[in-house]
């Protein structure tokens, strides 16, 4: 009793070891990108043509930590993956180490294509949809508080939405998920999906669907790429019982 005490102990401590190295590379990340706000910020309104107004001093304050904690998950993502597969790897078999270590750099790369697919396929679309929507009744004049909150949400939903098929996968390696069971849930991961879109996007059915169609087809993908780690699993298994059979 008193050795399984202990264990569990030593992965608590281990766990909250992880956990504060985690949070330490999010605060450095999150003052790197305090520090480059102002580029960051250069960057996205590039192609504007206008300089936004801002109705108070703390509006600034909010647009550069928020364009910051973009910059922080972001940068964090591969730390906080290396972290978990460091407290996970001594339960891994060697193949699914390897497997797993595979999937860290990819979801630093998933983050950003999921990024930069909201910034340059959903934002300027469903933009230029609303804009067109009150063409000759209003003259559109926006705050940047107002538009980088919407440029927030229209982006960094599909940067994490990105990850599913990398977390699915990951699950399949460890045996954690069966995406054939998953597969039955389908129409409750779509409804699940749906009310993500209408809470992210503008209130009306078109950017509704922009935001929902993708979402769907990214958890198909997952679902698709789950199946073929899983079979993969299953050979592998089969062979090593096979093996010591023999």
């Amino acid at each position: 009793m008193k050795n399984n005490e202990h264990q569990i102990m030593d992965h608590l401590d281990e766990l909250r070891k992880r956990l504060m190295i985690t949070a330490v590379a999010f605060i450095l990340f999150l003052i790197l990108g305090l520090i480059y706000a102002k580029n960051i910020y250069n960057f996205f309104m590039g192609d504007l043509g206008y300089k936004l107004m801002v109705l108070g001093p703390s509006d600034i304050i909010w647009i550069f930590f928020h364009l910051a904690t973009i910059i922080a998950v972001a940068g964090t993502l591969p730390v906080l993956a290396w972290q978990i597969w460091l407290f996970v790897k001594p339960a891994l078999k060697p193949f699914e180490r390897k497997a797993a270590l595979s999937y860290i750099p990819a979801m630093f790369f998933l983050f950003l294509a999921g990024l930069a697919f909201g910034y340059f396929f959903i934002f300027p679309n469903i933009m230029t949809f609303l804009l067109k929507m009150g063409d000759g009744l209003m003259i559109p004049s926006f705050t940047a508080e107002k538009y980088v909150g919407f440029l927030i949400n229209m982006t960094l939903p599909f940067g994490i939405a990105f990850e599913m098929p990398l977390v699915l996968m990951f699950l399949t390696t460890l045996g954690i998920l069966n995406p054939y069971k998953v597969v039955k849930l389908r129409k409750y991961a779509y409804f699940i999906l749906v009310i993500i879109a209408s809470m992210i996007s503008p209130p009306e059915i078109m950017s509704h669907l922009s935001v929902a169609v993708p979402l769907i087809l990214l958890f198909e993908i997952s679902i698709f790429l789950a199946k073929i780690v899983y079979k993969k699993k299953q050979k592998r298994q089969e062979l090593l019982d096979s093996a010591e059979m023999s």
